[in-house]
């Protein structure tokens, strides 16, 4: 028996026993860190110096690439630590860090989903409001308000999760901090039944997003399909499709993960479905959102070969976007 009070860590879950395999890991989230690093770094640079994609589009997928990061920085650097050094513990201070950024992240990104998925809802159903709906301003608004809403909501989700006395050790059967393992070892049942409220009524908002998400998306349909050109129909659908697939499946483990109940828990389960919401949709996200964008694939073909113009001519200058 222990108690919040005398805890100063948590044992988080190995991802495997073996030697080889645990570097095996250490390699696989590298490469993914690596590879979300630099797709939305690119995306940064390209939003940030093509004045072609200060449009409210390229804004939020510069704050969407922002939140990419965080998901994929609060989750795998620890986990590749663990890893590579064959250790399994988080300090308490940690873990509770870990609880409110990865929160954080993850209610701002699926609010910043949300309003870029208003965004192509205006933009192709009501484009003669487009300026007047999508101005400077209402995108700054939206923005400040996705965050502030994450930053509250992890707040809250924190300080109730780590108010709770916990009695039941300090194994958590997940490789991060992750709030339904950490329930799992509080002997306080009101306290249990708070933060679980908390979950719901945030889960309640997320579906409600979601449920918005889905019926701008059929409205959209509705109006690509009146498109005359089959072309036209075509890039509608490649750019949209892959936009609701991602949504789906980060929202769809996101509510599995949080809200199962315990009876079809089991230890890999949980891992696959932390592994989706936490990491592979985050690191998916500059990809599909950037693949049918030409605008900012051509912002980011003129950066990579200003880059290579400027190594080869000037070695020792720095690499500088598009002007």
């Amino acid at each position: 028996m222990s108690n919040s009070s005398s805890l100063t860590q948590f044992l988080l879950l190995a991802l495997a026993d073996r030697r080889e395999l645990q570097l095996l890991h250490f390699w696989l989230f590298l490469a993914i860190s690596l590879a979300a690093l630099l797709a939305n770094g690119l995306i940064l640079s390209a939003v940030a110096w093509d004045h072609h994609l200060h449009t409210p589009m390229g804004f939020f997928l510069l704050n969407l690439s922002l939140t990419d990061l965080g998901c994929i920085c609060t989750t795998v650097p620890k986990a590749m630590h663990n890893s590579l050094w064959d250790t399994t513990t988080i300090s308490y201070i940690g873990c509770a860090a870990q609880v409110f950024l990865l929160v954080f992240f993850l209610e701002t990104e699926f609010s910043l989903l949300t309003i870029m998925c208003y965004d192509r809802y205006v933009a192709i159903c009501k484009p003669l409001h487009y300026g007047t709906l999508l101005g400077s301003r209402a995108c700054a608004h939206m923005a400040a308000a996705a965050w502030a809403a994450g930053f509250l909501s992890g707040l809250l989700h924190t300080a109730s999760t780590f108010s709770l006395p916990l009695c039941q050790g300090n194994a958590l059967g997940q490789f991060f901090c992750e709030i339904p393992h950490i329930l799992k070892l509080s002997c306080s049942h009101s306290g249990y039944l708070r933060e679980l409220g908390i979950i719901v009524f945030s889960a309640c908002l997320i579906f409600g997003c979601f449920a918005f998400i889905v019926f701008s998306y059929v409205q959209i349909f509705r109006a690509v399909l009146r498109i005359p050109s089959q072309q036209g129909r075509h890039k509608a659908f490649s750019t949209c499709l892959p936009h609701l697939a991602v949504v789906s499946l980060f929202s769809s483990t996101l509510f599995f993960a949080y809200l199962k109940p315990p009876s079809i828990s089991s230890l890999f389960l949980d891992l696959i479905m932390s592994v989706l919401y936490s990491v592979v949709s985050p690191a998916l996200n500059p990809f599909i959102y950037s693949l049918r964008n030409q605008e900012l694939k051509d912002a980011l073909r003129k950066i990579i070969t200003g880059c290579f113009s400027k190594a080869i001519n000037s070695p020792s200058s720095a690499c500088y976007g598009p002007h």
